[in-house]
């Protein structure tokens, strides 16, 4: 991870809802600036068990959420996409992250002090609002995560995994970032398995792949096969 001091809000092309509210506020821009960073693929961006001392909002870029679990078998609860806020899970519960997240490919953040964070939410009803929105939107993807692993069988999964990657893309034909390993972390299950399936899936015209590059063919066979699990 680089810190970059050349980096400003006022250029920046995303603009967060926390710099549209110190813009509005008495708080100042300058002495509340914010830390721009630039990532490389699989630079942690914040780390499990660690504390909590900023709010992170994703610029650029791709990063994956997830659990750590015992002998290196980890959970990927969801991607994110800019524009997207990292950390809000801990903002108010636990002064230690419950995960990891890690940069997908080149990426860049910003790291806004915490204290600063709960002070315009307490003090800003719109970011108030923004910031309960962006949170309900994370724990609606866990909820959805919990519910397919624990009631879909792995061909339900990596369908409905499939399908999930396709939407984020915005299309049936896309690059994947992940590896097959990761892939099965986002269905629990195993990389032998996560391979054998994508391969009966390919066997099957339902999609087609070439290195990580995947189309879905037959989308409405796909979602079939998601919904019955």
């Amino acid at each position: 991870m680089k810190f970059s001091k050349g980096q400003s809000c006022d250029t920046c092309l995303l603009k967060c809802d926390i710099y549209s509210t110190l813009i509005k506020t008495e708080n100042g821009m300058e002495e509340n600036k914010p830390l721009h960073a630039i990532l490389k693929k699989h630079d942690v961006i914040c780390k499990q068990g660690t504390e909590v001392t900023h709010a992170i909002f994703l610029v650029k870029g791709s990063a994956k959420l997830y659990i750590e679990g015992l002998n290196n078998r980890n959970i990927i609860l969801y991607i994110l996409k800019p524009p997207a806020y990292i950390g809000l899970l801990s903002f108010f519960d636990s002064p230690f992250y419950s995960y990891s997240v890690t940069a997908l490919e080149e990426s860049e953040v910003c790291f806004i002090e915490l204290g600063l964070v709960k002070k315009l939410y307490v003090e800003n009803h719109e970011l108030l609002l923004s910031l309960n929105k962006a949170f309900g939107k994370s724990v609606t993807s866990i909820m959805k995560k919990i519910i397919s692993l624990n009631q879909k069988q792995i061909r339900g999964r990596i369908a409905e995994n499939l399908i999930y990657l396709s939407e984020l893309h915005n299309s049936h034909s896309f690059h994947l970032g992940l590896s097959r390993k990761e892939i099965g972390e986002m269905t629990a299950i195993s990389e032998e398995n996560t391979v054998r399936l994508l391969t009966e899936f390919s066997k099957e015209k339902i999609i087609a792949t070439k290195g990580r590059n995947i189309e879905i063919l037959d989308m409405p066979l796909l979602k079939k096969i998601s919904e019955v699990g």
